[in-house]
């Protein structure tokens, strides 16, 4: 142990060392919504840099709950306000993403949506649709988060 008048050593490596460490352990926390409506329509999105539909949600920034993340993540992608208390189904790690990369699966059904979203530069086209039917493109994951929150399943650990 150094006596409070010393230095310790090498301080300068200490910010090095944080951001290594931020780097080679990072964990990234996200959202995603199974939204179902009266007609048992699930609301799926198609963004602009990856292939598929996809749940809405996103990535919780600093200082925000999972849950306030997931209720940012609805009105920014679908223009969905919640109305009452959403459903927590599990957390995932996607594997697929990258090691670290955890994703809270929530469950609504009492929302509204006061208009359809415009297409935007992240949002291409977004939409609700029959849960017996879904697009052409939807992905593996997004198909297992479906049937497990109609099923009544705890979202499956890995995405």
């Amino acid at each position: 142990m150094t006596h409070p008048e010393e230095k310790a050593p090498l301080p300068f490596l200490y910010p090095l060392a944080y951001l290594w460490s931020r780097i080679r352990r990072g964990m990234t926390l996200g959202t995603r919504s199974v939204v179902i409506d009266s007609e048992n329509r699930v609301f799926l999105v198609r963004h602009s840099y990856t292939k598929g539909w996809h749940l809405p949600g996103g990535g919780v920034e600093p200082r925000e709950t999972f849950e306030e993340g997931m209720r940012r993540e609805l009105l920014e992608e679908g223009n969905i306000e919640l109305t009452g208390e959403p459903v927590f189904n599990g957390v995932c790690l996607n594997r697929m993403l990258s090691a670290r990369d955890h994703v809270a699966i929530y469950i609504v059904r009492d929302f509204r949506q006061s208009e359809p979203p415009k297409p935007n530069w992240e949002i291409v086209e977004s939409g609700f649709f029959p849960i017996d039917a879904l697009p052409e493109g939807t992905t593996r994951g997004t198909a297992a988060r479906i049937r497990e929150a109609v099923e009544g399943r705890r979202a499956d650990p890995y995405w």
